[in-house]
């Protein structure tokens, strides 16, 4: 097949797959997440920031952007945790990389287990100072 018919053939093909729903994976849906941080763990600062996420489900990928600010130092650490709700804790789940500075942006691949705590609303950010190890601020997900 000459190189002008093959090119028109695979853009005809590619056209017809989109319209009949059968969108190519660089055309994947993603469902929104995101979050305010607040204090925690009876921390006398106030922490303000959020973070907005995209869950790809075909990939198992989450894509993030965060800010924060107000907290009583450098964040040494962050993750995912899960599964907890509002106001309960639970073990870290996904290491966030850093330099942990804000704005930070990024992505994790989620595993099932992951991805049900996301979809169930319990999966939340947690930011880690060294006047507070345990956690200064979090941010729950929520579609």
């Amino acid at each position: 097949m000459p190189f002008q018919r093959r090119s028109l053939f695979l853009a005809a093909l590619l056209g017809g797959c989109l319209l009949a729903g059968h969108a190519p994976a660089f055309a994947e849906r993603s469902e929104r997440f995101s979050g305010t941080f607040y204090g925690e763990h009876g921390t006398a600062t106030k922490p303000t920031g959020t973070i907005d996420a995209l869950f790809y489900p075909a990939a198992h990928v989450l894509r993030y952007s965060m800010t924060w600010n107000k907290l009583s130092g450098p964040v040494t650490v962050a993750h995912f945790h899960g599964p907890a709700r509002k106001g309960h804790d639970a073990p870290p789940v996904v290491l966030i990389t850093g330099p942990y500075q804000s704005p930070l942006t990024g992505s994790v691949s989620l595993d099932q287990d992951q991805e049900d705590m996301l979809h169930n609303g319990t999966l939340y950010v947690n930011l880690h100072t060294s006047a507070h190890p345990n956690g200064e601020a979090r941010a729950q997900l929520a579609p």
